[in-house]
C-alpha cells in the first residue's frame, strides 16, 4: 500500500512538472520579443487563484495585489488566475490605460464559467445591441427620476413591516431581501410574494456557486448554480410571456426593465419568441447579478460605518431630516430630494472606497501591448482592480480611516476611485445603485438609530463583501424630536 501511494505521488508530481515545463516551453515559443511583466504564475492550472481567494476570505482582499506590487512592480505584474495568463494593471496610470483602451487594445472578457451559468443553453450572445440599448434607456439619468418614488414607497412599506424598534437581527440578510424585492419590482414589475420568494431562493443558490471552482459534477456548487439558473428561467418565463402578450397600451408607459426589453424585442420580428424569451431572461439575470448583491453589500457597509461613527450619522440624519421636513404627509421622495443628499452621497462613496462591492474585472488583449517597459502578449487577460488604489496613501491620506470629507470639493485624484469602473464599460447601473442606497439611507436614519452587536466585524470577500457574522444590529428609537 505504501509503495502504491509513493508511486502515485511520484507520478502526480512528475506529471505536474512535465505540464509546467510544457506550458513554459509553449510560452517561450509564442511570446513576442520583449520582457513580460515580473511576477509568478503559481501552480499548474490553478495558478494563484487560491492565493487570491484566500486573501478575500481573510477579509484582506487588497493583500494579494499590494504584496505583488511591492515585490514585483507598482505598475503591472503577471499572475495566473482560473487557468488564464493575467497581467494586473495597477495604480492610477494603470487604471487610466485600461479604461482608455476599451475596444482599442482591449476588449471585455468573462470567465467561461460565468457565461455557462448566465446564458441559456443555445442562446445567442445576450449582450446584443438591441438589449444593450434597452438597458441604457432604463438606466439613463433622466429615467432615474421615475424610480425614486417607487424605491421610496417600497422601502417605507418594507421597513414598516419588517423592522421593529429594539429588535435585534442580522441586517445583511434583511438588506438582501429588501434589495431583491425592489429589483423584482423595478426589473420585472412584480410584487407577487410567492414568485419573489421562489426567484430569490434560486438566485441565492446561483450566486453561491457562480464563482466557485467550475467543476460540473453532481454535488458541486457549480452544478447547483447551473441547475438554479435553469429553475430561475422556468419560474420567471410565465411572467415574461404574460407581459409580452399584454396589449402595447398597457406596457408602453411602464418604467420597468422588462417593458424596455420587450419593446426592444418588438423591433426584431424575424426572431422567434423562444429566442426572444431566452435573451430577455439572460439580460435580467445578468443585471440582477451586477446589481442585487452589489446594492445590499453597499447598504451593509454604510450601516456598518454609520454605527461606528456617531458624528457622521448625526450629519447624515440632519441632512435627511431637512429633506423630510419639506415633504407633505404621505409625499414620496423625488429626484430633486436625492440631489440634495450631498453629504449622504459622500458617505456612500466612502463606504464604496473601503468596502467596494466588486474587486475589479477582466479584459482581453486584442493585440500585443507595450506598457511600463513590458510586453503583454495578445490573448493575455488584463485585470484591473480597485485594490491597487482605494487604500493607497498616495491617493487617500490615512486610507483605513472612514472620512466622507474626502469627496468634498474636487474629490479624489482621477482614476483612483473606481468602484464601478470607468470608460465605455463603466457599470451602467452605478448611479442607479447609488440612488437606491441613498433612498435606503433616508428611510433608515429618519426612523431609527442603530448599534452594532459585533465590533470590528470583518467583511469577507467570496467574491463580494459579506459581513462575517451577518452584521447583527439593534434598532433604537430617536432620543429627541428628530425622526418619526
Amino acid at each position: 500500500m505504501d509503495l502504491l501511494l509513493s508511486s502515485t505521488l511520484v507520478a502526480v508530481v512528475f506529471g505536474a512538472i512535465a505540464y509546467k515545463f510544457f506550458i513554459n516551453l509553449q510560452a517561450k515559443k509564442t511570446k513576442p520579443n520583449g520582457v513580460l511583466p515580473p511576477g509568478r504564475t503559481g501552480w499548474p492550472i490553478i495558478g494563484e487563484s487560491i492565493n487570491l481567494i484566500s486573501a478575500g476570505k481573510a477579509g484582506e482582499p487588497e493583500r494579494f495585489v499590494r504584496e505583488r506590487m511591492k515585490k514585483y512592480s507598482p505598475d503591472v505584474f503577471k499572475t495566473s488566475i482560473a487557468t488564464e495568463k493575467v497581467a494586473c494593471f495597477c495604480g492610477v496610470a494603470g487604471n487610466k490605460f485600461v479604461f482608455s483602451n476599451e475596444n482599442k487594445q482591449l476588449k471585455s472578457w468573462w470567465p467561461s464559467q460565468i457565461t455557462k451559468v448566465m446564458l441559456s443553453k443555445g442562446s445567442p450572445v445576450v449582450d446584443t445591441k438591441k438589449f444593450r440599448d434597452a438597458l441604457s434607456q432604463f438606466l439613463r439619468p433622466d429615467a432615474l427620476k421615475y424610480y425614486v418614488p417607487i424605491m421610496d414607497e417600497k422601502m417605507k412599506r418594507f421597513m414598516a413591516a419588517e423592522l421593529v424598534i429594539n429588535q435585534v437581527f442580522k441586517a445583511f440578510p434583511i438588506f438582501k431581501e429588501l434589495a431583491f424585492s425592489l429589483s423584482s419590482k423595478l426589473f420585472l414589475n412584480t410584487e407577487d410574494p410567492t414568485l419573489i420568494a421562489k426567484l430569490g431562493t434560486q438566485f441565492e443558490m446561483l450566486m453561491a456557486g457562480l464563482f466557485s471552482v467550475p467543476i460540473n459534477l453532481p454535488g458541486t456548487n457549480f452544478r447547483r448554480a447551473i441547475n438554479s439558473a435553469i429553475r430561475f428561467r422556468e419560474q420567471v418565463s410565465p411572467l415574461i410571456k404574460q407581459t409580452i402578450s399584454e396589449p402595447t397600451t398597457t406596457t408602453g408607459n411602464k418604467h420597468d426593465l422588462l417593458s424596455y426589453l420587450i419593446a426592444a424585442s418588438a423591433d426584431q420580428p424575424d426572431i422567434d419568441e423562444e429566442t426572444i424569451l431566452k435573451g430577455i431572461v439572460d439580460t435580467i439575470l445578468t443585471v440582477l447579478m451586477a446589481s442585487h448583491d452589489t446594492t445590499s453589500c453597499v447598504m451593509a457597509a454604510v450601516v456598518y460605518f454609520l454605527a461606528d461613527h456617531p458624528h457622521v450619522y448625526k450629519q447624515v440624519m440632519e441632512e435627511q431630516i431637512e429633506i423630510k421636513k419639506c415633504k407633505q404627509a404621505g409625499e414620496l421622495l423625488n429626484w430633486d430630494d436625492v440631489m440634495k443628499m450631498k453629504y449622504s452621497r459622500n458617505v456612500v462613496n466612502e463606504a464604496l472606497r473601503l468596502v467596494p462591492p466588486g474587486a475589479g474585472a477582466f479584459k482581453e488583449a486584442i493585440t500585443d501591448i507595450t506598457y511600463a517597459g513590458f510586453i503583454i502578449p495578445k490573448g493575455w487577460k488584463i485585470y484591473w482592480t480597485v485594490h491597487s488604489t482605494h487604500k493607497d496613501p498616495k491617493y487617500f491620506e490615512n486610507p483605513e480611516e472612514f472620512n466622507p470629507s474626502r469627496f468634498e470639493g474636487n474629490g479624489p485624484v482621477p482614476y483612483s476611485f473606481i468602484p464601478f469602473g470607468l470608460g465605455p464599460r463603466m457599470c451602467p447601473g452605478a448611479e442607479f445603485s447609488r440612488t437606491e442606497v441613498l433612498v435606503f439611507v433616508h428611510n433608515l436614519v429618519t426612523r431609527y438609530r442603530f448599534e452594532k452587536l459585533v465590533q470590528n466585524e470583518k467583511f469577507i470577500y467570496n467574491p463580494l463583501p459579506v459581513p462575517a457574522h451577518g452584521l447583527p444590529i439593534r434598532l433604537l428609537p430617536h432620543d429627541d424630536n428628530n425622526g418619526n
